[in-house]
C-alpha cells in the first residue's frame, strides 16, 4: 500500500473519487434529487463533496483513523485485521463529517423536512454509513488497491 506522501495522495484521491462518485448518487436517489436536478448541479455538488473528503482523508480523518485502526490492531500481525479496521475508522470518520455535508446539500435542495436537525443528521449519518461501510470494504477497497498496485505501484518501481 502506499509508502510515500506522493502514493498516499494518489490512493486518497482513488478512493474519494470512487466513494463520494458512489455516496453523492446515493444521496441524490435518497432525496429524490436524482433526476430534478442538473448535470451541471450533480456535478459540481460531486466536485465540492469530493474536495472536502479529499480534504478530510489526508489531514483530518485519514491520519486519526489509521492511528486508532493501528492501535487497536497492535496485537496482531495479520495484515486483513489492520486493512479492516482502517477501513472501518475511515468510514466512521468520513460518515461522520460528509453526513454534515449531506445535510447541507439537504437543506440546499429541498428545505428540512424535520423538526429536529439532531434527527434528520442521525438518519443521514445511519443512511449514509450503512451504505459506505460495505461499499468500502467489498467494492472499492479491493478496486482502488487493485489499481493502485497495478498502475501507480508499477509506475513508481519502473521510473525508479
Amino acid at each position: 500500500m502506499p509508502t510515500t506522501r506522493r502514493e498516499s495522495l494518489y490512493f486518497g484521491m482513488i478512493m474519494c473519487f470512487g466513494m463520494v462518485l458512489i455516496m453523492t448518487l446515493y444521496n441524490f436517489y435518497l432525496n429524490g434529487t436524482l433526476g430534478k436536478m442538473t448535470f451541471l448541479e450533480g456535478i459540481s455538488d460531486f466536485l465540492i463533496g469530493f474536495i472536502i473528503a479529499l480534504i478530510l482523508d489526508l489531514y483530518i480523518v485519514g491520519p486519526n483513523a489509521k492511528k486508532i485502526a493501528l492501535k487497536l490492531t497492535a496485537n496482531t500481525s495479520k495484515v486483513l485485521y489492520k486493512v479492516l479496521a482502517i477501513s472501518t475508522c475511515m468510514v466512521i470518520g468520513m460518515a461522520f463529517f460528509m453526513s454534515i455535508y449531506g445535510l447541507a446539500t439537504t437543506y440546499f435542495h429541498n428545505g428540512f423536512n424535520s423538526n429536529s436537525i439532531v434527527s434528520l443528521y442521525l438518519s443521514i449519518f445511519g443512511k449514509n454509513f450503512i451504505m459506505a461501510l460495505p461499499l468500502q470494504i467489498v467494492v472499492m477497497g479491493p478496486i482502488v488497491r487493485y489499481i493502485f498496485t497495478k498502475y501507480i505501484k508499477t509506475t513508481r518501481k519502473e521510473m525508479a
